[in-house]
């Protein structure tokens, strides 16, 4: 059975996902077709139905639950991983809300606790992750809410840290930051979904245990990366929660889902969310 299979180019996606697309494992018969994209690149495609299974923002999978499910393998959530707000100015924390604002996606979870965070802050502009630290320094915004590798790279820049969005989202609510869910097409049998889940953990585990043997393909794919940063990248966004979310990580993610909804910030979510 092929089934098409979305996700980014960074280190912690091509690190999950090498063995299960090179099957380093036993894949049950299943093939998959990748589809490589910026996160809120992949958000859009699953607002289209365009892919079986995807990477997403979990801001943005409150938008799509009529369409996919979460599953309980795959995603990111930890702790000291969360975006940051930089500047290339100090002293700015008493006017966040009139900052001209570079962010890396209306839909991304990074987004949602910048909403969160600083409810007025009305002036945002989507770029490409990549692009935002050089939008801030060439003057062209105030700020710049930056995400993956960004977080190791931003004060080599000059660049200064008005908040961390991951810690005031810990502090506020005790919790673990979900921020990348894996979800599959909620009209693919159970059967199907539940091996997808499984084949998914075990490409975690697999790669956990073979840390070397993705390296080849998450070179490929990282943006002509420092390969200290890279792995630094992996250590930081991989962990248990990406083998299983378990009861801590089901937890966050409804705290964040729940919170999103109550401030109106997302659709009500009626359909069952996990698999």
């Amino acid at each position: 059975m092929k089934l098409s299979l979305a996700f980014s180019p960074c280190p912690n996606d091509t690190f999950i996902f090498d063995a299960l697309i090179h099957k380093r494992i036993d894949t049950l018969g299943y093939d998959f077709e990748v589809v490589l994209a910026d996160v809120e690149q992949l958000n859009k495609k699953a607002f289209k139905q365009e892919v079986d299974i995807t990477k997403l923002s979990f801001h943005a999978l409150a938008y799509v639950t009529k369409n996919y499910q979460l599953l309980h393998a795959g995603s990111a959530l930890g702790s000291g991983c969360g975006p940051l707000l930089i500047t290339t100015k100090a002293h700015l924390h008493a006017v966040v809300d009139t900052l001209k604002t570079a962010i890396p996606g209306k839909y991304t979870t990074a987004n949602f606790l910048l909403s969160l965070a600083y409810p007025a802050l009305a002036t945002k502009e989507e770029r490409i992750f990549c692009d935002i630290e050089d939008a801030v320094l060439s003057g062209e915004f105030d700020a710049g809410l930056i995400i993956h590798e960004n977080r190791f790279t931003y004060q080599e820049k000059g660049l200064k840290l008005i908040k961390d969005l991951g810690a005031f989202w810990e502090e506020f609510s005790g919790a673990p930051i979900p921020l990348g869910a894996i979800a599959i097409r909620r009209n693919l049998n159970d059967k199907v979904k539940k091996e997808v889940n499984d084949l998914i953990r075990k490409s975690v585990e697999y790669a956990f245990a073979h840390p070397e043997a993705s390296m080849p393909y998450t070179k490929q794919h990282a943006q002509n990366m420092d390969e200290n940063v890279m792995r630094q990248h992996i250590a930081l966004y991989v962990n248990k929660y990406s083998v299983d979310l378990g009861e801590e990580g089901k937890r966050a993610v409804r705290l964040l889902l729940d919170t999103a909804s109550k401030k109106e910030l997302i659709p009500a979510i009626t359909e069952p969310l996990l698999i």
